[in-house]
């Protein structure tokens, strides 16, 4: 660097990155597909605006606020929708369809009922490490993880839509550049649990080849349960199943039935009654 009086001049380069944004990867999980396994995108006619961010997943946005300040940081959460499976795309700008870049499909956090893609810039990553990087989203809270354990609703979709965004990778992420034989799965706390789930899963075999946890893992016990039918009976004792009828299939019909403005009450209230009973 040239000394300038009380300041330095020095020499730095600008790289360009392009960002396809909001990109379905399955299709919303709204209506009968509502505490289901995700279902693969249709085909859409034209060009499809991806300058936008997606909606997020349902959450308490004032709350995912909240935390970002906690944390010192400015975040404007955009609209909360059911309609949220969707992911960002950040490549280097030079980059052709073909060029085989590493791919890092990164999975957010957020204890599993909150985050969303938009919280995260993959721009700097993609442009200075001259990799693909790839940020997700999945169903949250009741809707991405109420489970029964048995046929009425077997739970995890949201990890299973994780899955339908690694597959939709692997079907098209080289034409954005990058390479499909080369994929790094990452997520932080709960996106770590999430990476370190799918290492285990059979199902998630043949769509990626590393994976990178931070700080969360599987067998973190805080994220599980050996009893989700009792799981289910706390959850049908909120005002979502206010007749107090405690089937697996009740509650699980209820869920898919009530109006989202309900299913947003409980989403929250459901973890508050389950710590309440447990205290006791």
């Amino acid at each position: 660097p040239t000394k300038i009086g009380d300041y330095v001049t020095v020499k730095g380069s600008d790289r360009r990155v392009k960002l396809f944004l909001a990109v379905p990867f399955a299709q919303p999980p709204v209506g009968t597909l509502r505490l289901a396994a995700p279902r693969d995108v249709e085909p859409w006619e034209g060009e499809r605006d991806a300058t936008r961010q997606p909606n997020m997943c349902i959450q308490d946005p004032e709350l995912v606020v909240s935390v970002s300040r906690t944390m010192s940081m400015s975040y404007s959460p955009p609209e909360v929708s059911e309609d949220c499976l969707y992911l960002n795309v950040y490549t280097p700008a030079d980059a052709a369809a073909g060029a085989k870049l590493p791919v890092l499909v990164w999975i957010h956090g957020g204890g599993l009922s909150m985050g969303a893609a938009s919280q995260y810039d993959g721009s700097p990553m993609a442009a200075y490490e001259n990799v693909v990087i790839v940020v997700i989203q999945y169903r949250l809270g009741i809707l991405g993880f109420l489970s029964t354990g048995d046929e009425h609703a077997q739970g995890n979709w949201g990890f299973l839509d994780q899955l339908a965004a690694l597959r939709w990778v692997q079907g098209n992420i080289e034409a954005f550049g990058g390479d499909p034989q080369s994929v790094t799965v990452a997520g932080e706390s709960a996106g770590g649990i999430s990476a370190s789930i799918l290492t285990l899963s059979p199902l998630a075999a043949g769509l990626f080849h590393r994976a990178i946890f931070q700080s969360g893992v599987a067998t973190l016990g805080t994220y599980t349960t050996r009893h989700p039918e009792a799981h289910a009976e706390v959850r049908s004792r909120t005002s979502l199943a206010q007749e107090r009828q405690s089937s697996c299939q009740f509650v699980c019909a209820g869920v898919c039935m009530f109006s989202l403005s309900i299913v947003f009450k409980n989403l929250f209230s459901v973890a508050i009654s389950t710590k309440t009973q447990v205290k006791k």
